[in-house]
């Protein structure tokens, strides 16, 4: 499609949380119900490297050397993902990181945020979520969850400020069970105007109808020459 049309149709949500918030869980969830498409600036970063392409070289090594990736090549990916996609609804899960990410990915991109889905979830809720979940994996120990936290604190929540100014921040308590928060999220999204995914249940009655329609047409037809001269 064209990009200037494109620009116009897409509508994009940014889901910001904490590490342990629960982020992951309810974008499966929006995606089964609400037919968005999910995209992790993580998952799209390591797929490039996986790819092995001139790009994805690149990134590696800046990962290697310690180096932050540009916001740029982050936003490049989810923009080519974007337009790559038959769909014009996406989560953006975890970006913006901080507030120079989001200027540059309204800035590239020309995309604003429909609103951000905000998963608020105490420190210590997250940590013993963390902690209970992949025991031994190495992000997961308390010190590596506590400066994770820190890190998501000092860099994220001036991109939740910025966009709650504007009024479009949709904060969601992510402490309560995976079913309540679900039904805080589904709120947000009806309300925004996002309908249910429609399954296919109605398809057989509609291609019954259609066939019994054309069976009567077609029954009068036959009768109608039967009668003719």
């Amino acid at each position: 499609a064209d990009g200037s049309v494109a620009y116009k149709t897409v509508k994009v949500i940014f889901v910001l949380g904490g590490p342990g918030s629960g982020k992951g869980t309810q974008c499966a969830n929006i995606v089964k119900h609400f037919g968005y498409t999910h995209l992790s600036a993580g998952d799209l970063l390591r797929a490039e490297i996986k790819s092995g392409s001139e790009n994805g070289n690149m990134i590696d090594n800046m990962i290697k050397d310690g180096k932050i990736v540009p916001s740029v090549v982050t936003i490049k990916l989810l923009q080519k993902a974007i337009f790559e996609d038959g769909n014009d609804k996406f989560l953006i899960d975890g970006f913006p990181r901080n507030e120079e990410n989001r200027a540059a990915f309204e800035s590239v991109t020309g995309i604003e945020p429909e609103f951000v889905l905000f998963f608020d979830c105490s420190e210590e809720e997250m940590e013993k979520r963390l902690l209970n979940r992949n025991q031994g994996r190495a992000d997961d120990n308390i010190e590596t969850i506590r400066k994770r936290f820190k890190v998501f604190l000092e860099s994220s929540l001036p991109v939740i400020e910025y966009y709650n100014a504007k009024g479009k921040v949709r904060k969601i308590d992510a402490t309560k069970p995976v079913e309540e928060v679900f039904e805080a999220v589904k709120s947000v999204f009806t309300t925004s105007g996002d309908k249910v995914k429609q399954h296919h249940a109605f398809k057989k009655p509609l291609q019954f109808s259609w066939r019994k329609k054309f069976v009567n047409w077609l029954s009068e037809c036959c009768c109608m020459r039967c009668i003719l001269p």
